[in-house]
Formats: structure tokens, C-alpha cells, sequence
């Protein structure tokens, strides 16, 4: 890792050692007094590096500030801009990813550029014309703020956004500033490594779907890559959280996006989102999305069922609208099978195209404009191969080696947090 380029604050500032972050630590010395296997169920607070203003703050007062930022940027409960602006901080552009600053687009919609009506401040939309921003974007702009909640998932977009935006940094000379959040599937590392044959919006780095880090922790491995274009670094500086621990339960306190809408969807996404490359409902037109999984024509297979409607700002247009989809309700799955198992379920996968009657339609996206093309999302070619093939869980997994132990040991390099 190239550390040059990266300021870990507030510990780290002299010495950038990963482990120099002792911050984030619960400690065998604990005043609980409690033994550290005990101590997680009274583990401190966490605190995010938005929370802890007290160590960026001087680094924006008398400057102009850009920030990148969502509806799940907010320190105590109130959003970072608004916070900020009260602190006297100098905000002059806002930029959205998918979904908006304000968070009110359905997935996949392209977003304009705005005037934020609350702040009248020009909102810059990474999701719509451009992902990158321009030039022109930061020609008033002295330094950048990333502070967005992802959920530590390859084709979830959010860190895409932080690539393009480092890449606009590096190149207009323009130092960047992260303020951490915890990664809720931070708990597992766990699918295939992206074939560089399969990059696009929903995958750019040869990372697995779970790929185990927080966006700091993230950012330090695109620089230390050299995964930016022309390898070019961003000088960043990491705001770390504080009392955190990968292992750590975390329930997000806003929803990371509009179907995101609850810790059951947050945690079975990593799985559940693949069966956007399938011709099931993962629920979306529901108020329960990514915690069921059906098709109409799993009628008389499954007893449970349920029904996709219109919903404005979650899914106009949901796959299998208006139409009763039959198959698996995970409303109710014990999450801690997942905590236990540090693994993806595709069980699921290979039951539900084993059950489905037409295994032709079962992964052809040109069936619905709702559907994504499978082998984008796997990140590989076989995995669809192999469930067609009758390959067994335990024969699929060990086709995803040796590049996912070749990455976890890669990922070490770049940990903020134990």
C-alpha cells in the first residue's frame, strides 16, 4: 500500500500504520473488566468519522467544500451538510449517487443535476450525465468530503462512486477527505473475484461480492492497487471509526437505500440481489424487498407467496408486477446462520432454478428490463454454468480458489480495524 498518498487520522498521522489505530479497539484492559469474548455485548458505542467532528473540522474551516453525500450521511440525526453549515463550514457543491443526495430515486434511475431547495446549494449527480466529476464540477471546490453508508457489497454502487470520485481528485489535484462508516457485512469475505472480462456498473475491481472492508478501508486499497486510471493517487485523509471491530453487529440507523429498508434486507442482499439476473422477484414492489424470492410460475411448488405493486421511489415497475409470485419467505431467517457460516447461500440459488419449470427463462435478462444479466452480477461466467451443470455448493466454492484467498490475504494490507 502506497501510504504516502494517506493520512489516517487522529493516531496515525505520524506513524500511517494500520495497526497504529488503536482507537478502534476494545481492549483486554476493558474498565468492563469483562473477558474479551465477553466483552462485544457491552462493547462501547461506536462512532462514526462523521460523529467525530472534532478531528476534521480544522481541516474545512476557511475553505470550500464539496461533499459527497445521501440521505445516510447524518451526524446525530441530522444530515452532514446541514450539520456543517451550522458550523459555520463553507459548503458550495453537493454531489448524489444513485438514488440522490436526497435519496428519493428508484434504483437504476438516472438523476438529474439540481438546486437543493432546503440549502439552495447546486446538487451534482453522479448517477445521471456523468459518474466522474468534471473539472468544471471542482473548479470552486478546495476540498472533497466522502461521507455515504455502503453495505460492503461488490455490485452495491456506492463504492463505485468513491472510485470515480477519487479518480477526479487525483487528476484536478484536490485532496480528499473520508469520514468511515461501519460495513454491516463486514463480517465475511465470501464469492467468486470479478473476471475483468465482466467489469461494469456493478462491478469494477477484481474484489468478491463480500469483499470485508469499510469505504476507508476501501479507498486505501484502490490507491494502494494502483486500481485508479493511470494509476494515479488521491490524497486522502481517513477519519477512522472509533471502538469498531469487523466482527461487530451493526444496525444501520437510516436506510442505506430505498429497498434497503430494513437489517433482515440489509444482510441478506449480498445473496438475494444475484436473483436480479434471474427471472424471480427479489420483492421488489413490496415493503418487504430482498427478504423473499418468487415467480409466478412456482405456483403449486411453494405454498407462500405475495405480490409486486407499483411503489414511487422503491419500484415503479417491478418485475412480475400486479402478479401473485410464489416461493420463499426469509422475512424470519435467523440472520445468525449467516454470522455462524461466514458465507453467501447459494443453496437458495440452486433450489430455486432446480424447482423452476422452464430452466430456459430462469437467467434470461431479455425476459424483463428489471432484470440484470447474472454473470455481471457473479462477477463470473461459471457460476450460472455450474448451476445449470448440477454442480454441488461444495463444487462452486471451490472453483472461487485460489483467487478469494489470494484477496484476503491482499485485504490485510489495507485494514483500518481488527
Amino acid at each position: 500500500m502506497k501510504l504516502s498518498s494517506t493520512l489516517i487520522l487522529p493516531v496515525c498521522l505520524a506513524m500511517l500504520s494500520i495497526q497504529a489505530c488503536a482507537n478502534s479497539k476494545t481492549t483486554e484492559s476493558d474498565s468492563s473488566g469483562l473477558k474479551p469474548s465477553l466483552q462485544k455485548t457491552v462493547a462501547r458505542e461506536i462512532l462514526t468519522g462523521a460523529a467525530q467532528t472534532e478531528k476534521y473540522l480544522p481541516l474545512l474551516q476557511g475553505k470550500r467544500v464539496g461533499m459527497v453525500v445521501n440521505p445516510t450521511s447524518v451526524i446525530e440525526n441530522t444530515t452532514s451538510v446541514d450539520s456543517l453549515l451550522k458550523r459555520d463550514i463553507n459548503i458550495v457543491r453537493i454531489f448524489g449517487p444513485e438514488h440522490g443526495f436526497r435519496g428519493n430515486a428508484s434504483a437504476g434511475i438516472k438523476v438529474a443535476d439540481d438546486i437543493d431547495q432546503k440549502t439552495g446549494i447546486k446538487a451534482i449527480s453522479l448517477y445521471g450525465k456523468h459518474q466522474i466529476p468534471s473539472t468544471a464540477d471542482l473548479a470552486d471546490v478546495d476540498i472533497m468530503v466522502f461521507d455515504i453508508q455502503d453495505v460492503g457489497v461488490r455490485f452495491y454502487t456506492y463504492i463505485n462512486t468513491l472510485q470515480y470520485v477519487m479518480q477526479a481528485c487525483a487528476e484536478n489535484n484536490k485532496e480528499l477527505i473520508i469520514l468511515d462508516r461501519p460495513n454491516p457485512n463486514g463480517f465475511y469475505i465470501d464469492g467468486p473475484i470479478l473476471d475483468p472480462k465482466l467489469v461494469s456498473g456493478i462491478g469494477l475491481q477484481p474484489i468478491p461480492i463480500v469483499h470485508g472492508l469499510t469505504v476507508g478501508e476501501y479507498a486505501g486499497m484502490l490507491n494502494g492497487e494502483g486500481w485508479l486510471k493511470n494509476k494515479v493517487q488521491c490524497k486522502i485523509t481517513i477519519i477512522p471509526l472509533a471502538n469498531y471491530t469487523h466482527d461487530m453487529a451493526y444496525d444501520l440507523p437510516v436506510k442505506p437505500s430505498p429497498n434497503l429498508n430494513t437489517q433482515q434486507s440489509i444482510l441478506l442482499y449480498p445473496t438475494l440481489c444475484l436473483f436480479e439476473g434471474t427471472y424471480l422477484s427479489q420483492g421488489r414492489g413490496t415493503q418487504f424487498p430482498f427478504t423473499v424470492l418468487g415467480a409466478p410460475a412456482l405456483k403449486g411448488k411453494y405454498s407462500f407467496s405475495f405480490i409486486p405493486k407499483s411503489i414511487k421511489g422503491m419500484a415503479e415497475t417491478p418485475l412480475h408486477q400486479d402478479q401473485a409470485c410464489y416461493g420463499l419467505d426469509l422475512r424470519n431467517y435467523n440472520i445468525s446462520n449467516l454470522r455462524k457460516d461466514k458465507t453467501l447461500n447459494i443453496k437458495w440459488l440452486i433450489e430455486l432454478y432446480n424447482a423452476y419449470p422452464d430452466k430456459a427463462d430462469f437467467f434470461n435478462f431479455k425476459l424483463s428490463k428489471q432484470m440484470n444479466n447474472f454473470d455481471k452480477l457473479a462477477g463470473v461466467y461459471s457460476l450460472k454454468e455450474q448451476i445449470i451443470a448440477g454442480k454441488s455448493e461444495k463444487e462452486i466454492r471451490a472453483s472461487w480458489e485460489p483467487g478469494l484467498s489470494q484477496y484476503k490475504k491482499m485485504r490485510k494490507k489495507y485494514l483500518l480495524y481488527p
